[in-house]
């Protein structure tokens, strides 16, 4: 094992993911010199990975309907906005020559709807400005001295820096980097770190075999989902989504899913209602489902009243056996409301995001930590969470941004 000592002037950059980079564009640009350091080979792995499937960039719904996105953490995540939103964020994509547009949804793409290549001219940007990559560090906290611990191919190394901004992601999606191993290493050194959790998450539900052999994979589409939060409040939202071997996932879970890990977390379960017919009301249901069945099976009956086939009709012989099939007024009213009982999210490593990391309390406005001057933190690993739909991804960029600019004011004041 090899040990060394640099002294690299000017601000250290952890992280290479979009907060980590646009801190280092930021105080770039403000005359400092920059060094990033990634642990894995290459910057921006979750960043592209998200774009697979076609790049959501932000989201065009105008603040502060925008803001509120960020429930418990819209006033913080506001301000962070009020530099750099949603518009800032398509005039910085198009400085680099991709232009964005609309989608039917409000989400914004790049017209080609890829990452790979804004990643690459930004990543080309950074480099032509003077920011200094260096991948294959992982770091591992502080040396007693205040020296930045990494782990490279070629051994250990110590960094001193005259400021840090650490960007090091949450715990979903560990393959990629964000593993969440720094917790313990803030916390030693008095910094308040909630416990990471998943978000934008699918759940676990007990399936019988015969339905989940039948239905994984499945899509389950054109439903309005009806939730009460931990506090008892009623929600509901249109969507889609998906039945899994292990429950359910997809947009209109992931946009629940705070609510509902809350409420698990609070009384052990949650109840998940789905109205399989949102284009009928409950009094329509009654009338079509207590119409005479003459010979005709339940599923015929649904089919020919209703157009419900498939996995729908599957889902309510989950929640209902032979003999309350036959009750007109109970499936009816199954169907307007049909509960699933949720019993744990899937796994913080399957999330598409997490919630928990470090409280925004035990930082000042620039990001900048209490316990450790000159510190600072931005990205995913900050206590906020958003749906996904562009919010998460726009919040990220603004907390960089923002961190930028308080360790650039940092280092300008300590000269």
């Amino acid at each position: 094992m090899s040990s060394s000592s640099q002294h690299p002037p000017g601000l250290v950059i952890i992280g290479g993911g979009p907060a980590g980079l646009m801190a280092a564009e930021t105080a770039r640009a403000q005359g400092f010199e920059v060094d990033l350091y990634e642990a894995k080979g290459s910057v921006g792995r979750k960043f592209l990975i998200a774009g697979k499937g076609g790049m959501n960039l932000t989201h065009s719904e105008p603040r502060p309907d925008f803001d509120h996105r960020y429930g418990e953490r819209a006033a913080e995540v506001g301000k962070w906005l009020n530099a750099f939103d949603a518009e800032g964020l398509r005039a910085w994509a198009l400085e680099l020559g991709v232009e964005t547009f609309v989608g039917s949804s409000g989400r914004v793409f790049p017209s080609d709807l890829k990452a790979a290549p804004l990643l690459r001219g930004w990543v080309r940007r950074l480099r032509e400005s003077g920011v200094r990559f260096h991948v294959h560090h992982r770091w591992l906290g502080w040396h007693d001295d205040g020296a930045l611990r990494f782990a490279t191919d070629g051994g250990m190394c110590a960094i001193h820096a005259n400021a840090v901004v650490l960007a090091l992601g949450g715990g979903s999606w560990p393959q990629l980097g964000s593993d969440g191993a720094w917790q313990p290493w803030l916390s030693e050194h008095g910094v308040d770190v909630a416990p990471l959790q998943p978000s934008n998450c699918g759940f676990n539900i007990s399936w019988t075999e015969k339905f989940r052999s039948d239905h994984a994979g499945t899509p389950l589409k054109s439903v309005v989902a009806h939730w009460r939060d931990a506090s008892g409040r009623e929600h509901a939202r249109q969507g889609e989504c998906v039945i899994t071997e292990t429950g359910i996932e997809g947009s209109l879970i992931y946009a629940a899913s705070p609510h509902l890990r809350d409420t698990i977390a609070l009384q052990g379960r949650a109840t998940l209602e789905l109205d399989l017919a949102p284009d009928r009301s409950l009094e329509r249901l009654l009338h079509e489902m207590c119409k005479p069945r003459m010979r005709r099976t339940v599923s015929e009956h649904l089919r020919r009243h209703l157009g419900m086939t498939g996995v729908k009709v599957s889902l309510l012989r989950e929640v209902l056996d032979a003999n309350q099939l036959k009750d007109s007024e109970l499936l009816a009213r199954t169907i307007h409301r049909l509960p699933l009982r949720l019993k744990s999210p899937r796994p913080l490593a399957e999330a598409i995001s997490s919630a928990g990391g470090v409280r925004l309390e035990s930082m000042n406005d620039s990001l900048m930590l209490t316990a450790r001057p000159g510190v600072f933190c931005a990205g995913e690993m900050l206590d906020w969470e958003a749906p996904t739909g562009g919010y998460l991804l726009t919040a990220c960029f603004a907390s960089g941004y923002r961190a930028g600019r308080g360790a650039s004011a940092w280092l300008r004041d300590s000269k």
